[in-house]
C-alpha cells in the first residue's frame, strides 16, 4: 500500500533489526501491537529517548483493539514508551492508512524544518560572537523594572573591571566622569521615553584613576503592549580615536600655513562639485522615472485586482451555465468561446500583476540549462521554420533561484518578439552562462545565471530602446500586442533580485539579457509529493461565504450549492462573526481578503478566537497576501472555477 502511493519503505524481520534500522532520516515507523506487546523494548525505547531535541519520530501501531485505554489497556503503555504514536485499528481501509502515513510524513517534515532553524540560530549566534570579538565590542543589558544589569567580560574590561568581578549598573554610572554623567543620563531617559536608539561617548574613570573614552550604543526593547522593558547595547573603547582627534585638532591650528595648498585643493573640489551636480541631475531624472513607474505599477496592480474580481463572477457563472446546457451543442460552443475569452483575461491580469511585481512566485532552485532544452520544441514552433534556433548553453552551471514557469513565459515572450522583428526570417540564439555582478550593475555582489536571447531582426533606435520596457508601449501594429511582455519580464527579474537589459541598434538586431541570482541549494526531490492530483468532494459540508461583492458572493454560493454543500452568506466581516457566534456548526469559512471595515486577515483572526479549529480559505484577487497580513492560511486565487474551488475545499477539509 505504501508503494502504491509512492512511499519507499524498509521491512524489518524482527524487533532488534527494527530498532537498528531507525535513524534521523526515518520519516515514520510502522509496527503491529502483537510484535511489541511481549517483547523486550529496551533497545527501541533507548533509541527513542536519545533522539535529538528536534526529533519526535512518528510511530503507527496496527492493533485489533483500538488505542483507547478502555478497549486496549496496553495502548497507554506503548503511548508512554514511544511518545508520538498513532493507533490504527484493523481491519482498516487503504485510504485511511495512506492518510495516516501522509500525516506522519508532514509532521516529520516540520521536525526537519525545526532542525534547520536550530542550526541556523546556532550559526547566527556563532557569527555574532565572532563579530563582537573582532570589533572588540562589549555587550550589556539593563532590565528597566528591576534595574538588573548584565555585562560581558569585554564590557567589564572597557570599564576597567576584571571579568571575575561583579559589575552593577550603579558601578557603571559611578565610573562615568562627573562632567559627562548628566549628559549620559539625559540620553538614556530620552531613549526610554521616545523608544529611539541612542549613541553617546563619555569619559570613564578606571579604578586605577586613569581616564578612558567609551562609546555606548543602545536601543530600547519593549514588550507586546509597547511598554519599555529593557535596554540592550554595546560598548567600545575609543580612547585611541579620541587621541587621534586631538592630534587632528592640533594640526588644524596650522591652517593658515597651508592656505596656498588648500587653494589648489579647493579648485579641484570645485571641478568635482560641478561633476557631482551633473550626476545629481541625472539621478533626479532617474528618480522621477522610477516614481512614475511605481505609480503606474500601483495603478496596474489595483486594476488587475478589480479585473480578477470581475472575471470571478463571469467564469463562475459560465462554469455553472455550461452544466445546464451540456446537451445543447451550439450553446456549449458559445459558452466555451466565452470561457476562453475569460481565460485570456485572466492571463492578461497575470501579466499586469507581473509588471506590478505582485504575482505569487514559486521560487525554488531550477536547472536553467535543463529548462531551456526542454523548451526547444516550443520555441521552434513559436518562431516558425523561417527562423533558425541555436542554443549555446554552458554545462555544469549552478542552479538559479527562480520561478520556472515564469521564466518559461519570459523566454517565450522574447522569442515571439524576436520572431516579429524578423518577418523575412533570420536566426535566434539563446545563450546561458555564469556572470559576476559589478557595483555598477545595481545588483548585490555575487554570481548570476545570465540568459541571453539575440536575434538578427531590424533592431531598435535609441529612443525606442528607452521606452521598450514601459508598460503598454509597443512597436507592433494595433491589435497585435498589449505592450506588457517586456515590462512583465522586467518586473519578474526585479522581483527575483535580478535585472533585465536590452541592447539594440537599427539593422543590427536586438539582444535581451535576464540575470537571475545563482544558488547552492539542491533541487527538491518531488517524488514524495503525495497530494492527489484531483481530490474530490465526497462529503457535504456547511460553508460560510464572506464577500462584500454581491456578484462574486452569488457566483460562489451557486457553485458550492451545485457541489452539494449547505451555504451561509455574509457580506461583511461583522455579519460573518455574528453567524459564527450564533451556535451553528460551520465546517469551513471562505472569505475574501479585500473588504471594507474588516479585511480577510482581521476576520480570520477574530473567527479563530471564536472557533480555534475552524478551517479557513482566503480568496483574493492578488495571488499573494500583502506583507504584514499576519496570517498563514490556505489561499484561493481569483478568478477560480468550480473545479478549483472543489479542489481547495477537499484539501482544507481533507475529504
Amino acid at each position: 500500500m505504501l508503494g502504491e502511493i509512492g512511499i519507499a519503505c524498509a521491512i524489518a524481520s524482527d524487533l532488534p533489526q527494527f530498532a537498528q534500522s531507525l535513524n534521523d532520516d526515518t520519516f515514520f515507523a510502522v509496527a503491529t501491537e502483537e510484535a511489541l506487546r511481549f517483547s523486550d523494548l529496551r533497545q527501541l525505547t533507548s533509541w527513542i529517548n536519545n533522539q535529538p531535541s528536534w526529533s519526535d519520530l512518528p510511530f503507527i501501531i496496527l492493533t485489533h483493539r483500538g488505542g483507547s485505554p478502555e478497549r486496549n489497556p496496553a495502548a497507554a503503555r506503548l503511548s508512554e514508551l514511544f511518545g508520538n504514536v498513532t493507533f490504527l485499528e484493523r481491519p482498516f481501509n487503504a485510504v485511511t492508512f495512506a492518510s495516516v502515513a501522509r500525516t506522519a510524513i508532514r509532521g516529520r517534515r516540520r521536525q526537519y524544518e525545526a532542525r534547520a532553524r536550530i542550526e541556523e540560530l546556532r550559526e547566527g549566534e556563532s557569527r555574532l560572537q565572532t563579530a563582537l570579538l573582532a570589533g572588540r565590542l562589549g555587550t550589556w543589558e539593563l532590565e528597566l523594572d528591576s534595574m538588573r544589569f548584565a555585562a560581558s567580560d569585554t564590557c567589564k574590561a572597557i570599564f576597567g573591571r576584571p571579568a571575575t568581578m561583579a559589575f552593577s549598573y550603579e558601578e557603571a554610572l559611578s565610573s562615568i566622569h562627573g562632567d559627562d554623567k548628566e549628559r549620559v543620563l539625559n540620553a538614556v531617559k530620552e531613549s526610554i521615553d521616545s523608544g529611539r536608539d541612542y549613541a553617546i561617548d563619555h569619559r570613564t574613570l578606571w579604578p586605577d584613576g586613569s581616564v578612558h573614552w567609551t562609546e555606548i550604543r543602545a536601543r530600547v526593547v519593549s514588550d507586546k503592549s509597547g511598554h519599555p522593558e529593557r535596554l540592550v547595547g554595546v560598548s567600545s573603547d575609543i580612547t585611541d580615536r579620541k587621541r587621534y582627534e586631538d592630534q587632528l585638532r592640533d594640526l588644524n591650528d596650522t591652517l593658515e600655513e597651508r592656505v596656498a595648498q588648500r587653494t589648489a585643493e579647493l579648485s579641484r573640489a570645485h571641478d568635482t562639485l560641478l561633476a557631482e551636480v551633473a550626476q545629481r541631475e541625472r539621478a533626479e531624472q532617474h528618480l522621477r522615472h522610477a516614481q512614475k513607474m511605481e505609480a503606474i505599477g500601483q495603478l496596474t496592480g489595483g486594476v488587475a485586482h478589480d479585473f480578477n474580481n470581475l472575471l470571478m463572477a463571469v467564469m463562475g457563472n459560465l462554469d455553472l451555465l455550461r452544466k445546464h446546457l451540456a446537451n445543447n451543442p451550439k450553446a456549449a460552443r458559445l459558452l466555451e468561446g466565452a470561457m476562453q475569452g475569460a481565460r485570456r483575461g485572466a492571463a492578461l491580469t497575470q501579466r499586469l500583476l507581473a509588471f506590478a511585481r505582485r504575482q505569487d512566485l514559486q521560487v525554488e532552485p531550477v536547472d536553467l540549462e535543463k529548462l531551456i532544452r526542454g523548451m526547444t520544441d516550443l520555441l521552434e514552433r513559436s518562431i516558425g521554420s523561417a527562423i533558425a534556433l541555436r542554443l549555446n548553453l554552458t554545462n555544469g552551471l549552478p542552479h538559479a533561484l527562480v520561478d520556472g514557469n515564469q521564466v518559461e513565459l519570459a523566454l517565450l515572450n522574447l522569442a515571439v518578439n524576436a520572431r516579429d522583428a524578423m518577418p523575412d526570417g533570420g536566426s535566434l540564439v539563446v545563450e546561458l552562462d555564469l556572470a559576476q555582478s559589478m557595483p555598477e550593475d545595481g545588483l548585490a555582489l555575487g554570481s548570476y545565471l545570465r540568459i541571453s536571447v539575440t536575434d538578427t531582426g531590424h533592431g531598435m533606435d535609441g529612443e525606442t530602446l528607452k521606452k521598450a520596457i514601459d508598460p503598454f508601449f509597443s512597436t507592433k501594429e494595433l491589435g497585435k500586442g498589449t505592450g506588457l511582455g517586456l515590462s512583465m519580464i522586467h518586473g519578474l527579474a526585479v522581483q527575483l533580485n535580478g535585472k533585465f537589459q536590452l541592447f539594440s541598434a537599427p539593422g543590427h538586431g536586438t539582444k535581451a539579457e535576464i540575470w537571475f541570482p545563482s544558488t547552492t541549494q539542491k533541487i527538491e526531490d518531488k517524488g514524495m509529493d503525495l497530494t492527489p492530483a484531483q481530490p474530490g468532494v465526497t462529503a457535504r459540508a456547511k460553508i460560510l461565504v464572506v464577500d462584500d461583492d454581491a456578484l462574486i458572493a452569488m457566483s460562489t454560493v451557486d457553485m458550492l450549492e451545485d457541489l452539494g454543500h449547505e451555504v451561509l452568506e455574509a457580506n461583511s466581516g461583522a455579519r460573518a462573526l455574528e453567524l459564527l457566534g450564533g451556535g451553528d456548526q460551520i465546517d469551513l469559512m471562505i472569505t475574501d481578503y479585500s473588504m471594507p471595515g474588516m479585511n480577510g486577515a482581521q476576520l480570520a483572526k477574530a473567527a479563530l478566537e471564536i472557533n480555534p479549529a475552524l478551517p479557513i480559505l482566503v480568496a483574493t484577487g492578488y495571488a499573494d497576501l500583502p506583507p504584514g497580513a499576519g496570517i498563514d492560511l490556505p489561499r484561493l486565487g481569483k478568478p477560480y472555477t468550480q473545479d478549483q474551488l472543489a479542489f481547495e475545499i477537499a484539501k482544507v477539509l481533507k475529504f
